[in-house]
């Protein structure tokens, strides 16, 4: 049982020590824009990736994610949606043209002056995922047959 208890401590150090340190490495300006854009947020969590930073979070009860340049320039924030939260005129378009298949994820990319949004389809063969820009007619982005 000492066994088990110190090694959920240690890991539990291990852990917090690694999320204290991910949040130092991070470029203060980005971490700076983050706070003030983002005042709020919970569970934060924060990648990189070349020369930009990632970050997950939780804003009220929604799941959020943010790319950040290194000079701390907010590039894109995404978060999943529910399909009464898309436009209205995607929905029909959507209802319209994919009616055999069903919806497996949805999400919402807006950067500086466009705002896009991703939908993935399923049916029994098939996986395709449409992309519609600004609220234009959807197209596909990508389909893949099932195996």
């Amino acid at each position: 049982m000492k066994k088990i208890v110190m090694m959920l401590v240690t890991l539990l150090t291990v852990s917090a020590s690694f999320a204290s340190a991910g949040e130092e490495t991070i470029n203060k300006k980005a971490l700076s824009a983050f706070k003030t854009e983002f005042a709020g947020a919970t569970n934060v969590v924060w990648t990189t990736a070349n020369e930009s930073y990632k970050v997950s979070f939780n804003l009220g009860d929604q799941s959020v994610f943010a790319d950040y340049s290194s000079s701390g320039e907010l590039i894109s924030v995404s978060r999943s949606l529910s399909f009464l939260n898309l436009p209205l005129y995607l929905q029909i378009s959507l209802k319209k043209s994919q009616a055999n298949s069903w919806i497996t994820d949805l999400v919402e990319v807006s950067s500086h002056n466009s705002t896009s949004y991703y939908v993935a389809l399923e049916t029994a063969d098939t996986k395709t995922i449409l992309k519609s820009t600004d609220g234009d007619n959807w197209m596909v982005y990508q389909k893949v047959q099932k195996v």
